[in-house]
């Protein structure tokens, strides 16, 4: 082939290649809020599932900073790979402190990275955890969806929490789940991770 045929070819590619960034750049503009205002809407269902009291949920720039102090801290604790993603006060229509919502997550889970948000009152008393992500095998780790499984972490109070085998968990004990203690284990430590966050550097 002629050096003006490989011009030629090289110019089509590249109005191709061109023509083909502009189209998937405007789909992204056109769908990035939608998905932004979707994202903000679930995190929303799931603040007020773990803190149904509260009136509305705002954050500090003191707790935003400390976050990245706490997730260093944690690498030298025993929950895996673990970390806290956002911290936000529970409020009241008067503004008045209820607790906390903590969004944290562990990589530890069968299926891969579960995230999760957690309600804490003002005494360190869980009202309860919410999923955000989860991709673990039906039948097995998505019962940790399941009220069965996550509800045991309501009315917890302690600073951390382990996972048992025998059906009989006690105060700072979580029953794992039959054939998924993977992601028992892991929801649980992502769990710990708020709980760590809350007990070392808001309550402390």
């Amino acid at each position: 082939m002629k050096k003006g045929g490989y011009m030629k070819d090289a110019f089509v590619l590249f109005l191709i290649t061109l023509f083909s960034g502009f189209l998937l750049g405007g789909a992204y503009q056109i769908t990035k809020a939608p998905i932004e205002k979707a994202t903000v809407a679930a995190n929303l269902e799931a603040y007020k599932a773990v803190f149904p009291d509260a009136d509305d949920f705002q954050t500090k720039d003191e707790m935003a900073k400390s976050i990245e102090t706490c997730n260093e801290e944690l690498l030298t604790q025993k929950f895996g790979k673990v970390g806290v993603e956002k911290a936000l006060e529970a409020v009241d229509e008067s503004g008045n402190v209820l607790g906390y919502v903590i969004t944290s997550y562990s990589d530890d889970s069968y299926g891969g990275t579960v995230r999760i948000s957690v309600g804490i009152k003002e005494d360190g008393t869980m009202n309860g955890i919410e999923f955000l992500t989860i991709s673990d095998t039906p039948g097995l780790g998505l019962k940790a969806e399941e009220p069965a499984f996550k509800d045991q972490y309501a009315g917890k109070n302690s600073e951390s929490l382990t996972v048992v085998k025998s059906g009989n968990a006690g105060d700072s004990e979580i029953n794992a789940i039959s054939g998924a203690t993977i992601t028992s284990s892991a929801t649980t430590n992502a769990v710990n991770a708020a709980l760590f966050y809350v007990h070392n550097y808001i309550n402390q």
